[in-house]
């Protein structure tokens, strides 16, 4: 799909039929979203600039995303997609920045670009020429991805209540090990947002950094892109204060497993110890033996139950002296 922002009259996006050969006049923004190769064609027959395939966005090393070429900024950052759709991805953007235009080229639905789209129409300043509309679409992707770290901070600070702000039974807290699992895989949920969103901070602020030192003094848009690199950096701290938390009570949580799990074999251990003496003496005046002097006694079998009663119950208090219960 090729969409254009032109200043006819006030700030509007137009959906562009690349087959009828004409580009909106005046327009500051175009947007390739998962172009066709007629659409590719299209936009670099009527700007003059090659637009980078796919393949050459997905490219990891810096001189293939960050470069010059023919009087244009190119510029190709990963972005993080789905955080609050519990859906996390990453996806390459290119961002094409000429004196006339700001070209967009993307294989993903963003939702920070229909923002942007949205605001322009609202405030045609935000898109008065290619520069400024860079500015304020890398503005508003950075608050999207601050939306989404908050959201990953929110979930975890679920999680901590959850895990260790539990309700009294019995007079202990307690939780089931099912309940604990889903504490994991919501933990690693929150992981895995959490490491897209800081792999997209980190291209940002890399794509941040050469714009400051490649575009134009004459665009006026320094102080923007410095305000944005500061940005990012703080976002970049937040969730690395995030990934340790997460560590933390991933830690806990496996630790809080292994007592539960422990409480309940001690339950069975402390059973068998019980019934242990008991068995015993069963076991003893099971044998049948000629002489035993409890055989031919009236009280031996009350004395046998007395005998495996008080064995099974004298335990009990040693236990709970010995701090064992």
């Amino acid at each position: 799909m090729l969409r254009a922002i032109t200043p006819a009259g006030d700030m509007n996006v137009i959906t562009v039929d690349a087959a009828a050969g004409v580009l909106p006049a005046g327009a500051i923004w175009i947007d390739l979203y998962n172009p066709s190769a007629e659409e590719e064609a299209f936009v670099e027959a009527v700007t003059g600039i090659a637009v980078p395939s796919e393949e050459e966005m997905d490219e990891i090393e810096t001189s293939s995303r960050l470069y010059e070429e023919n009087g244009a900024i190119y510029m190709t950052a990963t972005l993080a997609t789905g955080i609050l759709r519990a859906n996390p991805e990453n996806h390459a953007v290119s961002f094409i920045l000429t004196p006339a235009h700001l070209i967009t080229v993307r294989h993903a639905e963003i939702q920070s670009f229909e923002r942007f789209a949205a605001h322009v129409e609202r405030t045609p300043l935000l898109c008065e020429n290619s520069g400024m509309a860079l500015v304020h679409l890398l503005d508003a992707v950075v608050d999207r991805l601050a939306d989404g770290i908050e959201h990953v901070g929110r979930e975890v600070d679920a999680v901590s209540r959850q895990a260790f702000r539990r309700a009294r039974v019995g007079g202990q807290q307690r939780v089931s090990n099912l309940a604990l699992q889903s504490l994991l895989i919501r933990l690693g949920h929150a992981q895995d947002a959490l490491s897209k969103a800081r792999h997209a901070a980190v291209s940002l602020n890399r794509a941040l950094g050469y714009l400051i030192f490649a575009a134009p003094k004459s665009t006026g848009i320094q102080p923007h892109v410095k305000s944005l690199s500061r940005d990012i950096a703080s976002l970049s701290d937040h969730s690395s204060y995030l990934s340790g938390n997460i560590t933390f009570l991933l830690d806990a949580a496996l630790g809080l497993i292994s007592i539960e799990q422990n409480a309940v074999l001690k339950i069975f251990s402390v059973g068998a110890i019980v019934f242990m003496p008991p068995t015993l003496i069963a076991g003893i005046y099971g044998m049948n033996f000629a002489i035993m002097p409890e055989l031919g006694w009236k009280l031996g079998y009350p004395w046998a139950l007395a005998l495996m009663l008080a064995s099974a119950i004298l335990p009990y208090p040693v236990f709970r002296w010995r701090g064992w219960l």
